[in-house]
This record gives C-alpha cells, structure tokens and sequence, in this order.
C-alpha cells in the first residue's frame, strides 16, 4: 500500500445512530435538546469522527420551521414529513424571512453549541439543506416539477427565495459559533434531471455555497446522495470543497471525473447495508473495494454513507480498526 493509500481516514455519517448510542427512542432524541446534546456528544466520545453533524432527520430542520408537520413512523423509524403544507410555487415565493425562533432551530442549535463546548477540538456543523429539498418536503413533487416546467423563471425564483432564507440560516449558525454541512439530496437525478439541475438548480446552488462560504470564511461540502455522477461536474462549479462519491452511483466514472479535480475532497462511501449487518468480513472487502478504486488518490476518506440507527457499534469500530492494520 502506497503513503497516500495508507493515509485514508474513515468518513462517518452518524445522525439517527447517535440515538442508539444512548438507548434514546429516535422520536425523542429528535425533540429533545438534552438527548440531541448527549447522542451526538456521545457518538463524538465513541468514534472520534469528524465532523459531527448535529441532527436525527436532517432534511425536516428547515420544511418544519416553515410549516411542514413532521411525524413518526415508529420508535426507530426516522421522522418524516407526508403532507405538503404548500400547493405552489406562489406559496414559496410568499414565504417571510427566516425565523431563528421557529420549529426546532434553536433545539438544534443550542445542543450543537453545548457540543462545541465540551469538545473544543472538535468539528461540529449544523446541517442545512439546499432549496430544492427544502422544496420538495413543502410543495407535492408533482406539483412542484411541473410548475418548475411550466414556468422556470418562477421555479428559479422560487428556489432563489429559499435559497436567501438559507442565507440567514447561515448567519446564525456562524453567530452560535458553528459550522454548516450544506446537503441537497433531493435534487439528484433522476428527481431532476441532469438539464434542469444545470438550467435551474445551479445557478441558485452557486449563490448559496458562495454567499454561505463567505459567512464562514472558506468552501462548503457538497452533499448529495444518489446517483450523482451525471451531475458531478455542475456540482464541483459551485466551489465546493468536498463531494460524496454515493454507493448509488457509477463510483469508477464518479472516480474518473475527480481525477481532473485532485484538490477536492472526496468521500467514497460503501454501502451502508454492509455496515449496519456488522459482518466484518463484508466490511473489510467493502474497505478493499474502496482503496483500490481510489488508488494513490491523495484527498479521499471511505464513507459509511448514513449509519442506521441499528448499527453495532463493534461494526463501525472494527472499521476503523481494520484501516489502522492496513497503514502499520
């Protein structure tokens, strides 16, 4: 193994498993100031990963403040949102500034800061979804791809009014002295396609890394799952400076593309079933597969992708052991 391969760090996605560390019910762990505190704390205390992004249900942070109603599916299930407050692109273009008071914000922002308190050195984000997932959890997709169609100048303002919201967003996590993971998983194709991601997501995307980027003094990550690969290269002109390289895609072409792009950092995750089924004979094939599609690539770390809820901890530890014996 080359010097570079040697030095891949493990990437952990931890959100609803942090939950689990504690024996908190994912419902709760999600309202909770003090569990949301002590889940993340703790999953920071067993892993050592970085950064932690606080959350349980990431992607219902903002829909929720802006009046989606979030609800669960179970003990261990993640909270979801099913009914769309809004019915139309005019509705969103109606939305008021953003409200630092409103739904969970201040929830997870105040457990966030305490993280930040008991851990210093440590990397601690609050996540923030882009405007396309924000809209697709408030306006029925239907409804809202079609009016993207029909109209793109108002689809482009649309996600340009929730992108300011963002903006704002962004203000106040830097004024709790936190950094931000931006996501946007919803806008991966084929939920847009490739030419309406270009046409009418991007340029919207691009305001908001670099008006974000500005607020924290430097590149944000670009998160988004799926099959990626086709929009890979719209997604690097935002500035950004970290990608996934998701499981759900063609991680050889997504790969192959990134060799043109050696100062971005990339996370390759694997397949977050072989982690959450714990058998460390998958995991370390799956951590092989993984170090040789990168090669002597030198800013890369291997995913985990979002680690369910049920995940043995011995799994994820076994993984990091398993990379520190293949650098000795």
């Amino acid at each position: 193994m080359s010097e570079s391969q040697s030095a891949i760090p493990l990437g952990m996605a931890v959100y609803e498993h942090a939950a689990a560390l504690i024996g908190a019910e994912l419902w709760e762990a999600s309202r909770s100031e003090e569990l949301m505190f002590e889940s993340h704390a703790k999953a920071y205390e067993t892993y050592n990963h970085a950064p932690i992004v606080v959350g349980i249900d990431i992607y219902n942070l903002e829909a929720e403040a802006l009046g989606a109603t979030v609800t669960t599916g179970g003990p261990n299930a993640i909270p979801a949102i099913v009914d769309h407050p809004f019915s139309s692109l005019d509705d969103l273009l109606a939305l008021g500034d953003f409200d630092p008071t409103a739904g969970r914000i201040p929830m997870v922002l105040n457990a966030a800061k305490r993280i930040a308190e008991k851990h210093p050195q440590a990397d601690v984000r609050i996540p923030v979804a882009g405007p396309f997932s924000i809209a697709f959890n408030l306006v029925n997709l239907e409804t809202l791809l079609c009016e993207m169609m029909i109209d793109p100048d108002k689809g482009a303002a649309a996600l340009k009014r929730l992108a300011d919201i963002q903006v704002d967003f962004a203000r106040e996590i830097d004024r709790f002295g936190l950094d931000i993971a931006l996501f946007e998983s919803a806008a991966t194709p084929p939920m847009l396609s490739p030419a309406t991601f270009e046409q009418m997501e991007l340029p919207v995307l691009k305001y908001l890394f670099k008006q974000a980027a500005e607020i924290v003094n430097h590149p944000l990550p670009c998160i988004i799952g799926g099959d990626t690969t086709p929009i890979l290269e719209a997604m690097l002109s935002t500035g950004t400076s970290y990608v996934v390289c998701p499981a759900e895609t063609n991680q050889e072409a997504f790969m192959e593309i990134m060799a043109r792009h050696l100062d971005v950092m990339v996370r390759v995750n694997m397949d977050s079933g072989v982690m959450s089924r714990g058998r460390s004979d998958e995991i370390r094939a799956e951590i092989r597969r993984i170090i040789d599609l990168v090669g002597d690539r030198p800013k890369c770390c291997i995913g985990t992708g979002a680690i369910p809820y049920e995940t043995p901890p011995e799994a994820i530890l076994g993984a990091k052991a398993y990379l520190a014996e293949l650098t000795a």
